[in-house]
């Protein structure tokens, strides 16, 4: 019953992934399944595209923007509530990851009023610190987990040896929980890039994402392009995803 179970749960989850890389090499002008030919046209398509290209240059920049923040306040955040043992550090744990329960939709457009309150408008900044607030748990989860396998032995050789506070860490703590900063920070990424829920409230005509332009697409004109570009992502994301576990053992931090 269980290899039975596993194999349903595999069909279920890698099945979607399988057909739309099938339909991303249709040579017809619609999506339809199984494909009626095959062709290189729609990824040929992919060229042309500079409305797609636009979008994808917002994700990849409120991106890169989101890891950059989420690796700075989840590591620190992380450090602070490793070293303590108080029920305040438990407490403040339970409040980084609520974002991970929180439902993403609920929280976009609370935030989306919180900012028309204050009189911000929308742009690729509040686009990022909305996915900042969803993304730094991935990253605080994975070092946490670095965090306590680290031996304390060691960052107390440093400091008897008189090594300061931010030696110790940029020579002992940091090249030891680096391959979980790294893989935190590769999750946060992929969070922030499919990203819709949030990014549907924050985003305006000039911050249009990625994930958001391919359901418009869809919803409007159903051509090959959307399958063709949901191929390009799934075949760089395994490609990323293991490059990142030969050389930072992502499995090990996300189980």
């Amino acid at each position: 019953m269980f290899g039975f179970f596993a194999l349903v749960s595999i069909v279920v989850l890698a099945g979607p992934t399988l057909v739309i890389l099938i339909l991303s090499f249709t040579g017809e002008e619609s999506l339809r399944f199984p494909p009626a030919s095959y062709s290189l046209r729609w990824y040929a398509a992919l060229a042309d595209a500079n409305e797609l290209h636009a979008a994808l240059w917002v994700s990849l920049k409120v991106a890169a923007m989101t890891v950059t923040a989420c690796v700075v306040m989840g590591v620190s955040a992380s450090l602070a509530i490793a070293r303590s043992h108080s029920r305040f550090a438990r407490l403040l744990e339970t409040l980084f990851m609520s974002p991970l329960i929180l439902p993403a939709l609920a929280f976009g457009f609370a935030t989306l009023m919180l900012f028309s309150m204050l009189g911000v408008r929308a742009s690729a900044l509040t686009l990022a610190i909305g996915h900042i607030v969803v993304c730094v748990p991935f990253v605080m989860r994975t070092t946490l987990a670095s965090l306590a396998q680290l031996d304390p032995a060691l960052l107390d050789a440093s400091r008897s040896l008189g090594a300061s506070g931010f030696h110790t860490f940029r020579h002992v703590t940091l090249p030891l929980i680096s391959r979980g900063v790294a893989s935190g920070a590769f999750i946060a990424f992929m969070a922030s890039f499919d990203n819709v829920p949030v990014s549907l409230f924050l985003q305006d005509a000039r911050t249009q994402v990625l994930p958001i332009y391919l359901w418009d697409i869809i919803q409007n004109q159903l051509d090959g392009r959307a399958a063709s570009a949901c191929g390009v992502i799934i075949i760089a994301t395994a490609l990323i995803m293991v490059l990142m576990e030969r050389l930072a053992g992502f499995s090990r931090f996300v189980k």
